[in-house]
């Protein structure tokens, strides 16, 4: 097997049909290189019109997630696989990988659907809740939702980072139940306590310091629309990703500290439930995602999941030689298409 791609499973030896090895572009084998890259790199104008629509996530409290939909002609549209996309921490459906994602989802006759996690996409008013990993049944609202709308015969999920935590969890409390047909996740934060830990070592503090801004940014707005809510007097300085699930998302979402927050919202405690195929690509250069070793043996024990490890490609990058330069979306796609041919029909 080519050292550029290894792909572990208890079913697999190779890569996914149709998949090409990944092959980093000249000068980017660093995974700090690839990471930084990944959200630079040129794209193709995105051009794809859509359809906006706010989904009821929490009937409890109201809350909303917004949603910008692409369907096919309505026809067809129940019969084609419907993709329901997340983006990572402090993304949205804006994010430039969530439209590449769409543009060659769309291309292959796929309903796409991008939504924004609770408070992002600059949605902050449609809910008085925060975000955070553990919201996988606001992926799973989603799908209900357009699932009754329009009859949808089969739904995949594809998350990165956080979000691929949030659509493996949603995965494996959802087994073998319809419509759920395929997932596929980049670099999704599966186990998330030693991953958060790993963004405060000193080689990486530039990324925690970047999600920390974004993140205080965030609740300080919060705490301007919902101020009987949000207490931020005496707060004082944040210094890691920890500190913050610490003193904001457990103080505020029901958890009794970070330790439970990572516990309870980790799709690690679920994955061998997971019943659909599914495919986990991870970079081992990811310069802050970490799999423990019982998470990688609970993945290799389930025959529906693929694990696809690559020697490089950074945090959510996979920059390839090449046109084909975002290498990632494109194995997603093709996974996604090949899980809904071998499991259903395409008209």
């Amino acid at each position: 097997m080519s050292p550029e791609c290894i792909a572990e499973s208890a079913e697999f030896d190779s890569l996914p049909a149709g998949i090409p090895l990944f092959r980093p572009r000249f000068g980017l084998s660093s995974g700090h290189l690839q990471t930084i890259a990944g959200n630079y790199w040129p794209r193709p104008e995105f051009h794809l019109a859509a359809e906006a629509e706010t989904v009821e996530v929490d009937a409890a409290d109201g809350s909303r997630v917004l949603c910008h939909c692409h369907w096919q002609p309505a026809e067809a549209r129940a019969s084609r696989l419907t993709v329901v996309l997340v983006h990572g921490l402090e993304g949205s459906s804006g994010s430039r990988y969530i439209r590449g994602l769409t543009t060659l989802a769309w291309d292959k006759g796929m309903n796409v659907v991008r939504m924004n996690m609770r408070n992002c996409g600059g949605t902050e008013a449609l809910t008085p809740t925060l975000y955070h990993s553990g919201r996988s049944a606001d992926v799973g609202a989603v799908v209900e939702h357009f699932t009754r709308r329009f009859g949808l015969e089969r739904v995949a999920l594809a998350g990165y980072s956080m979000g691929g935590n949030m659509v493996l969890k949603l995965a494996g409390e959802w087994g073998a139940r319809t419509p759920l047909a395929a997932v596929a996740t980049v670099c999704p934060v599966i186990d998330l306590a030693p991953s958060s830990d790993a963004l405060h070592e000193p080689w990486n503090r530039a990324y925690e310091f970047h999600f920390l801004r974004g993140l205080m940014q965030r609740v300080r707005k919060k705490a301007e629309l919902f101020p009987s809510i949000y207490k931020l007097a005496g707060l004082g300085h944040v210094w890691s990703l920890r500190e913050f699930d610490e003193k904001i998302v457990a103080r505020y979402s029901g958890f009794t500290g970070a330790d439970d927050y990572y516990y309870r919202a980790a799709a690690a405690r679920v994955i061998d439930r997971v019943a659909v195929p599914t495919m986990v690509l991870l970079a081992k250069d990811d310069p802050f995602i970490r799999l423990l070793p019982e998470t990688r043996r609970q993945i290799r024990l389930n025959p529906h999941i693929q694990l696809v490890e690559s020697d490089h490609g950074g945090h959510c990058a996979f920059l390839s030689q090449g046109p084909n330069v975002h290498w990632a979306e494109s194995a997603v796609i093709r996974f996604l298409e090949m899980s809904d041919v071998r499991g259903g029909s395409r008209d």
